[in-house]
């Protein structure tokens, strides 16, 4: 069945969702600001999946991504950029219902080996204690779970911790010959953390971190690490101050030259964190670390000049929002 010969459903009885769920989704697009020449087509595409549904019997509280790949697979041939796009929709569209309570949450597959609970100790851990974003947590649990994997099938036992160093460096090796530099570096770094946590937590006698040597990265010949001050100056005359972006920029870029934080502190900067009395700023570091900071006066100038007339109204507490949906 294809996607067009699935509108005999729309005056009829719904079985499982229904197309009051598709008018509550693209209510939610437009408040979260996506362009008006998209919102029919969502629209469209969405109401498409609804009746899809309703034809199969397929009930709302079982609704899940696998339903959205069977119904993609029955849609015409198309290019891949329209695939993706309609997979983008669709992924949305299960996500609002699973927030507005009408389609159940997806399920979460729980490791309870000994290297699974191990996995997600380590993550926690990363989580909790030492403060790393979703992103960072990316980078090193999946490489964390397949040396476990790895080491479990070596070893034919039920002990991932049972390691020592030249096991860490046999697994490295393997990886780094058929790798990238930069994705070696990853290993490297992600290895050292879990053997570090490992320590800490008493799973290992001694600390192996120190067995693996740091993946050094070479810096090109004749590249400057920093910028000059005129070049530093040419940089923040960049910005055009008569449009919302401009304002916005120069604000970012006085905070990365005069204070000098990182992209991640800038991005999680809130309204609150600017204590504009006592001429201050809270930067939430890494590690859940808060530091407070002077508000330089051209600094303050642009945060104002941004927060008054240039940053869209809204909820979030953010103090930089992104110029496009959502």
């Amino acid at each position: 069945m294809t996607e067009e010969s699935c509108t005999f459903a729309e005056s009829g009885s719904a079985v499982g969702l229904d197309l009051v769920h598709v008018e509550s989704f693209i209510a939610a697009v437009v408040a979260a600001g996506y362009a008006a020449c998209k919102i029919a087509d969502k629209r469209r595409i969405a109401r498409k999946f609804v009746i899809w549904t309703q034809s199969r019997g397929i009930l709302p509280d079982e609704v899940g991504d696998h339903h959205v790949a069977r119904y993609l697979e029955t849609t015409r041939p198309t290019s891949k950029a329209r695939l993706a796009f309609k997979r983008s929709v669709l992924r949305a569209l299960l996500g609002h219902l699973r927030r507005e309570g009408v389609v159940a949450q997806a399920a979460a597959v729980r490791d309870d080996s000994p290297a699974g609970r191990l996995e997600q100790e380590y993550s926690d851990y990363l989580r909790d204690e030492r403060g790393l974003a979703f992103r960072s947590l990316l980078v090193y649990v999946p490489r964390v779970r397949a040396f476990l994997v790895d080491r479990v099938a070596d070893v034919h036992s039920s002990r991932p911790v049972d390691i020592d160093a030249h096991a860490v460096r046999d697994f490295l090796l393997r990886r780094v010959q058929v790798c990238s530099r930069e994705q070696g570096r990853l290993w490297v770094v992600a290895l050292r953390s879990f053997l570090r946590f490992l320590f800490a937590r008493g799973y290992l006698r001694s600390d192996l971190s120190a067995s693996i040597v740091m993946f050094r990265k070479p810096r090109a010949q004749g590249t400057h690490p920093f910028l000059s001050l005129t070049e530093v100056e040419a940089v923040l005359a960049t910005p055009d101050l008569s449009t919302v972006t401009g304002c916005r920029d120069r604000a970012i870029l006085l905070l990365l030259a005069r204070l000098g934080l990182r992209a991640g502190e800038v991005v999680t900067l809130e309204l609150g964190d600017i204590r504009w009395r006592v001429g201050e700023v809270v930067v939430r570091g890494k590690g859940r670390v808060h530091d407070r900071l002077p508000l330089p006066a051209d600094v303050g100038e642009a945060l104002a000049v941004y927060i008054r007339s240039a940053r869209p109204k809204g909820a979030c507490r953010r103090v930089f929002l992104r110029g496009n949906a959502p």
